[in-house]
């Protein structure tokens, strides 16, 4: 069974149980109700189907995988760079300092939950 404008968890389950009481189950049902809870934790809208759903958490985890390689880069290079005159110590707290800045940034935008689930997944691999 096949349903759209799904927009919320709370739906999806309705739609399910409807379904179920006629004795049949909504399409990828257990996937959906993963990325809807996905998209709720980051403060993300339902697009309203499973394909649009699916693309969005793509996309989604594709920023989070993109922001992780980022700051591993960024630590690299700071642990490359030598700590002992002054100048680079002054250096090293203006990167503290922007670091502070993108990890609220981060924060405020991305939630851990889907940080956490996307490293998950990225075990699985």
């Amino acid at each position: 069974m096949d349903v759209e404008d799904i927009k919320s968890i709370d739906e999806l389950r309705k739609a399910q149980a409807a379904a179920q009481a006629q004795g049949t189950t909504l399409t990828n049902y257990s996937q959906w109700e993963q990325i809807l809870e996905d998209l709720d934790t980051a403060g993300v809208q339902s697009t309203g189907n499973f394909e649009g759903d699916m693309k969005l958490h793509s996309q989604i985890m594709a920023k989070i995988e993109k922001f992780i390689e980022e700051t591993q880069e960024t630590q690299k290079e700071q642990e490359a760079n030598p700590k002992n005159n002054e100048t680079s110590k002054l250096d090293n707290q203006t990167s503290q300092d922007k670091d502070q800045v993108v990890k609220a940034n981060v924060a405020n935008g991305t939630s851990s939950m889907i940080l956490s689930d996307y490293m998950k997944y990225y075990h699985m691999l």
